[in-house]
């Protein structure tokens, strides 16, 4: 008899059942929603009293929303339609940014899953879909090489005099010229001695000597080409992952941040309405810089009644005590290499960061030489500088370790380090092009993909039904099995779909069929052969399974190499491709299966429901073979053969 243990059937079941529940979410669909984010570096996100004022805001203007979604970084209010999430935005800009020239807080359009709760709760969320299905901004961004050079050359000349200092090198001046930078030196010894000092740790720079009228000789260092390269394919490589960690940390749903062609950057917003707020998005990026406090006694003063010193400026702490920092810039956050929160000595929240060797070694000669003096740290965003902190200085600290403490929460020092680890460019952008995908044009794309999958469907269904009869319509429930199960599955690990995503769906539902295919028409063979129809069933399941096997492995390579070497679609294409493979193995083989047991499996079977068999009849007086066929519900072997 064909039958499979219960536990089998259990956990067969128990995968259908899970399936089903992940795959619910899709058919809810999304509704408007109104999403409020931290707009500055500084400010971290408290939600209990985001949701406290934007509960009073929208009472007061009498406006009902749907639920309100808490996540690390943002807060989602839903609502029923367009006309009240645009007059529920209005409100909260109002409430939460009454400063339009200095908003705290970013509050987008966008679009939410209107899933109910207790699949929310599990974690059963829709599929996500991309740019040419939900709709969304488009930006191409452009990244200004020259300025990478620039902030490369200003940081180069810091580090020079730090090495002309440690190798006791007399020099007159050091100066960035363009793109080049001027070493002036008194004799033609110590401009030697610069010489070999700096090509012996440095090998991007180029040196060229010139005189500069009667008393000073010029050492001219650029950078060479190579070192020009590698420089523009890092700022690339970091400009990319910092808008990546910024959209990520302002919530935003799938965001594509990749590289497109030598200097330019591809965005891509997935429902996203708000373009205005999106550029704020791609702007919040900072620059982080380390600079000295002026503590000189009266000059605080001097500042805060208009008399701002020369080389200084005026700034607020977070506790809105005023501060006087010097402009000089001592060190910039590509020196950065990590910033982790922590805990002090005293076990108060603190931020421990890691600099590379050249910031090390500044970082140590700045402390050694500001014993007890302020240094704050500074994100730049907008050409308007906010203070992260500004500790005392208490000895010298080597080795490229550095703790930021004092009076800062767990939650601040979380926040803080993030912003230290992605708030720093390598170099500026500039938006060059802006485009705004509607939400209607993407139900289209939706639409034309669900019927070419539905109708794709229906068609496989009645061809197998005809030809094969219960078995065909066994292999369609199968078939149907296998697509609940590759939605199940995009929906649980999050993957976006795109056009090419439902393309690779639907064509997984002519390759998933082939299995079934492959089984029946085993099962066929084995029947003309003449073996009983449980015997069949049995060595046609078995004797398929090495052809299912090989066939679906060669066809998985091909998928898995489209997913290593293939960018944006194609490798859309690729995730769906292979998941459909994989369920489609777990359905032809084991779902079809227990079907056909649960049918065949638990009393005797005299005949096989599976279209029509020819069986070869006795030899006739030439010598040939002749062929009849046999009826639609085809007997065993054995009965067929006394018939004949």
């Amino acid at each position: 008899m064909n039958r499979y243990p219960l536990w089998k059937n259990l956990l067969i079941c128990l995968c259908l059942l899970v399936g089903l529940i992940y795959t619910l979410p899709n058919f809810y669909g999304e509704v408007p929603a109104v999403q409020i984010a931290s707009q500055k570096t500084t400010l971290p996100l408290d939600p209990v009293a985001v949701q406290n004022r934007l509960n009073a805001a929208l009472d007061k203007a009498g406006i009902q929303h749907n639920g309100i979604f808490v996540d690390a970084n943002s807060v989602r209010v839903r609502f029923t339609n367009t006309d009240v999430q645009f007059q529920a935005r209005d409100v909260l800009e109002q409430t939460f940014n009454p400063d339009k020239d200095d908003p705290d807080y970013a509050v987008a359009l966008n679009l939410i899953s209107a899933s109910p709760n207790w699949l929310t709760a599990i974690h059963a969320l829709p599929m996500s879909l991309g740019l040419d299905l939900r709709g969304g901004l488009h930006f191409l961004l452009q990244v200004d090489m020259p300025g990478a050079l620039t902030q490369r050359l200003d940081s180069t000349s810091g580090d020079l005099r730090t090495l002309l200092r440690d190798k006791n090198v007399r020099y007159a001046g050091i100066t960035r010229e363009g793109n080049a930078i001027h070493l002036r030196f008194r004799d033609d010894a110590q401009r030697e001695a610069a010489r070999k000092a700096i090509l012996s740790g440095n090998n991007e720079l180029q040196l060229v000597d010139r005189n500069d009228g009667l008393t000073d000789l010029l050492l001219i260092a650029s950078l060479s080409p190579e070192a020009q390269k590698t420089i523009g394919d890092l700022a690339i490589k970091q400009n990319v992952n910092t808008l990546r960690n910024r959209i990520n940390e302002l919530g935003v749903a799938e965001p594509i941040v990749q590289q497109q062609g030598a200097d330019r950057i591809v965005v891509q917003l997935p429902g996203v309405q708000d373009s205005v707020t999106a550029r704020n998005i791609l702007g919040r990026t900072a620059t982080l810089e380390v600079r000295m406090v002026d503590d000189t006694p009266g000059a605080l003063d001097s500042a805060l009644a208009g008399n701002v010193p020369y080389g200084a400026e005026l700034y607020t702490t977070r506790g809105e005590a005023p501060l006087l920092i010097k402009k000089q810039v001592v060190l910039t956050g590509e020196r950065l290499t990590d910033a982790q929160p922590g805990f002090d000595e005293n076990n108060q929240p603190a931020v421990h960061l890691t600099l590379d060797s050249a910031g090390s070694r500044i970082f140590r000669d700045l402390t050694r030489e500001n014993v007890n003096k302020r240094m704050a740290i500074l994100l730049i965003e907008k050409g308007r500088g906010e203070v992260v902190t500004a500790p005392v200085i208490r000895a010298e600290i080597g080795g490229g370790r550095v703790m930021i403490s004092g009076h800062m929460t767990t939650a601040e020092a979380n926040s803080t380090a993030l912003v230290l680890r992605a708030g720093s460019l390598a170099a500026p952008i500039e938006i060059i092009e802006e485009r705004v995908i509607g939400p209607s044009l993407g139900a289209e794309h939706i639409a034309k993909g669900f019927n070419s999958t539905l109708w794709g469907f229906v068609v496989i269904v009645i061809f197998m039904s005809v030809y094969y009869l219960l078995f065909g319509l066994v292999s369609s429930v199968a078939l149907a099995a296998n697509l609940l199960l590759l939605v199940a599955l995009l929906s649980m690990l999050q993957a976006t779909l795109t056009l090419p995503g439902i393309a690779a769906m639907a064509l997984a539902l002519g390759m998933a069929i082939d299995s079934n295919v492959l089984i029946n028409e085993r099962i066929r063979e084995e029947l003309r052969a003449g073996m009983s129809p449980q015997q069949a069933i049995t060595t046609g399941y078995e004797r398929a399974w090495d052809t299912i096997l090989d066939s679906n492995i060669t066809t998985l390579i091909a998928g898995i190499a489209l997913l290593v070497f293939g960018s944006g679609p194609v490798r859309g294409f690729a995730v769906v491709h292979c998941l459909g493979i994989l369920t489609s193995m777990f359905s032809a083989i084991l779902v079809s299966r227990m079907l056909i047991n649960f049918i065949y499996g638990k009393r005797r079977v005299q005949a096989l429901s599976i279209g029509q068999v020819w069986k070869p009849a006795a030899a006739n007086a030439s010598g040939l073979v002749s062929l009849r066929p046999a009826s639609a519900g085809v007997l065993g072997g054995d009965k067929s053969d006394k018939n004949q």
